[in-house]
């Protein structure tokens, strides 16, 4: 586990392959300590990466945040109850005094800290095969885990050493983790499923095309429409993914609900003769494959080649425009004509410039 960070957070050329299906229960709690305006203690659960319940301690009650599990928690009053105990009596108090211990621990007197835990499971609908995890995290580092095939905590800080010790010493609780994580939870995880089915289990696969702007731009490849967004795209060159010369987007959300991504290939490096070679592969949730080959024929452009481009249509416009022009001209030297602008004549004497100029002799017995 790396730092565990509480944030909730077709055509030719393709075929798909189905693989099995793996399913998850994930549960993150967090405890905090001189956070303003946070709750000193907060648990989210998730199934396939789906909100599902949430509770805090500025709340009275465990929240249902899927339908799934509001009509679970009206069926089975039990099961609500075990949420209950464990977001208002058990986990608040055993993440106080755990925290408590740790800033003596890390000889911290003041601050902000946060003490996290990620508990459940994954569970492989096909070979039956379960993976139960629960691990700590202390300000943002790894603090101590359970290891289910050795039945023993590991930690890589001193500060948590002693705690490895007790914690393998108590066989009652190694027993209980055994239980929750390879029993319960999976069966939690079936439960969830089962009343959730319409949405939890919902698989959309999406449509994939090639795109591309000009012959020396990248070529994309697009899968939009799928659900739910556990989705990889990814590049290949004879099966084995790329990641140099390959620029993966981000999956951005439809309209609809569902979800759009892009992976772009960089053909500097890829010649003509090799471009059977390259596969866009879309795989949703370990679900399905869709491979696309990557063949000319199928990429879809808006890009115009020069020998295409309408040269005697782009003449037609501009000889219009310069008749255009050219009578618009000729309408305004008319129009200046009518209205008294004449062009200058020529005198023929000097006499004649003197009257046009009105310039006369000037009488000396007037002055």
């Amino acid at each position: 586990m790396k730092t565990l960070v509480f944030m909730v957070l077709l055509g030719t050329g393709l075929h798909v392959a189905v693989v099995s299906v793996k399913h998850s229960l994930k549960y993150f709690m967090t405890g905090s300590s001189g956070l303003p305006n946070f709750p000193e203690f907060v648990v989210v659960g998730f199934v396939d990466d789906v909100l599902v319940a949430s509770c805090d301690s500025d709340k009275t009650t465990p929240e249902a945040k899927h339908d799934g599990v509001k009509k679970l928690f009206q069926n089975d009053p039990q099961h609500f109850e075990v949420y209950n105990q464990a977001c208002f009596i058990s986990l608040p108090s055993f993440f106080k005094d755990t925290m408590h211990t740790l800033k003596q621990r890390f000889n911290q007197s003041g601050g902000v800290h946060l003490l996290q835990k990620m508990y459940g499971c994954e569970w492989d609908d096909e070979t039956g095969e379960i993976n139960g995890f629960n691990q700590y995290g202390y300000d943002g580092e790894d603090l101590i885990s359970f290891d289910l095939k050795t039945m023993t905590w590991i930690t890589p800080k001193p500060q948590a050493f002693s705690t490895k010790l007790s914690w393998d010493a108590d066989k009652a609780r190694i027993k209980n983790n055994e239980i929750r994580l390879i029993q319960i939870f999976p069966e939690w995880l079936k439960t969830y499923l089962a009343y959730g089915n319409s949405s939890l289990l919902r698989t959309d696969l999406p449509s994939v095309s090639l795109l591309q702007k000009t012959p020396s731009s990248p070529v994309s490849c697009h899968a939009t429409g799928f659900y739910p967004e556990r989705a990889t795209l990814s590049w290949r060159n004879d099966g084995e993914e790329l990641h140099e010369d390959v620029e993966l987007g981000e999956i951005l959300p439809n309209h609809d609900g569902t979800f759009q991504m892009s992976a772009e290939l960089k053909l500097s490096s890829v010649t003509p003769e090799d471009w059977s070679r390259y596969t866009c592969v879309f795989q949703l949730s370990g679900v399905k494959e869709i491979v696309t080959k990557l063949d000319k024929a199928d990429i879809r452009t808006n890009w115009v080649p020069p020998s295409e481009f309408p040269t005697g249509a782009v003449v037609g416009v501009v000889v219009g425009l310069l008749l255009l022009t050219l009578c618009i001209s000729g309408l305004l030297m008319r129009r200046r004509n009518r209205t008294g602008f004449r062009p200058a004549e020529t005198p023929d004497d000097d006499s004649e410039a003197s009257e046009n100029l009105n310039l006369r002799p000037v009488d000396k017995r007037t002055g």
